[in-house]
């Protein structure tokens, strides 16, 4: 493990830790000391989930899975998936596609998706200052899909990506569910997921200029279930764990990185939480593309701490809102859906 001073070597990048920059507190008992320390990352620091073992015909396999499932979940809070079925050529079709629709030269064509209300259904940013550097597309994914009809190929291309990770969804729902010692159709229901409110951000990363800073994307949690992440290469990514260390995330090839949402720490009550995240562009020496999908509930679904989590020693400590008001609470609209997890806490 590195020390608090030594730079970190991320993706032949070397970044100095900041002490200007520092991860909010945050109202919450598993996280401890909250600083800008950055720990190199070895294959042990952030659990593995292995997909197909979750639902293995083998019985004390899958109930070993799904133990091991829960224990992430409740300790970590984040965790890389491996054998989920998506494969590399899928994801090279969509860094692919994204890369295009990037291209330098065609920026003035990309101002069509600028912000013009907000129920719009794809949207494209640009942002360089000191606390982001990004360009990026926001789209949402389901229960309808909706994306730029160009660069060719690559609406198909996401489009097959999407419907891909919605088994996944399908899939972590009822895993989680049964690792929390429930039917695995709980998480469903409390979420509606069948119609759940899916929106997915493509970041180039630094944008096509030179960024103003060393944050691409500052300190943030994220509504929903869950997020899914994919990155075409390693680099930036750093999450906050339950010890108060910032964690260079390194993702396996072809794994997918998971980090819970809000709305899972609200209807667990706590037991379950979503964790600080952010990304560090540094000296842009490296362009990075990721995908980050916010996997939610339902718009209608309301979405408070559930019975099965609340008792004498555990009382309510979230509000009750449907995933739509919560999305607004902050005044953000649809596609924006930034967290507002400090507004619902009791």
């Amino acid at each position: 493990m590195a020390a608090e001073t030594a730079p970190v070597l991320i993706n032949h990048m070397t970044i100095q830790p900041n002490p200007a920059i520092s991860l909010p507190s945050i109202n919450s008992p598993s996280i401890i000391n909250p600083n800008d320390s950055v720990v190199a990352v070895g294959a042990d620091e952030i659990p593995t989930i292995d997909y197909l073992m979750l639902f293995s015909n083998d019985f004390d396999e899958r109930s070993k899975a799904l133990e091991n499932l829960g224990h992430v979940c409740k300790d970590f809070g984040f965790f890389y998936l491996v054998n989920h079925g998506i494969s590399n050529g899928v994801f090279e079709g969509v860094f692919k596609g994204i890369s295009n629709f990037f291209n330098p030269e065609e920026i003035e064509d990309r101002k069509q998706y600028e912000k013009k209300s907000p129920t719009d259904r794809i949207r494209w940013g640009l942002r360089s200052s000191p606390g982001e550097n990004r360009e990026y597309l926001k789209v949402i994914a389901h229960p309808q899909f909706h994306c730029p009809s160009k660069p060719a190929g690559f609406s198909d291309a996401l489009e097959e990506y999407f419907k891909a990770s919605r088994e996944i969804v399908k899939g972590l729902g009822k895993a989680v569910s049964k690792g929390l010692g429930f039917e695995e159709c709980y998480v469903e229901k409390a979420f509606k997921l069948e119609s759940g409110f899916d929106m997915s951000a493509m970041n180039l990363y630094p944008p096509n200029f030179r960024s103003k800073g060393s944050i691409g994307v500052p300190d943030h949690t994220d509504p929903g279930f869950f997020v899914s992440l994919i990155q075409d290469v390693n680099g930036g990514l750093q999450i906050l764990s339950n010890s108060g260390q910032c964690i260079n995330v390194n993702i396996p090839h072809n794994a997918i990185f998971i980090n819970l949402g809000d709305h899972l720490e609200i209807l667990t009550n706590g037991k379950y939480k979503s964790h600080v995240h952010r990304v560090v562009v540094d000296n842009n020496k490296i362009q990075r593309i990721s995908v980050a999908t916010l996997h939610g509930p339902s718009l209608d679904a309301l979405v408070g701490p559930a019975p099965e989590f609340v008792d004498e020693c555990h009382p309510p400590a979230y509000r009750a809102m449907t995933y739509k008001q919560s999305i607004e609470a902050n005044g953000g609209d649809e596609i924006d859906v930034q967290s507002s997890i400090d507004q619902i806490r009791l």
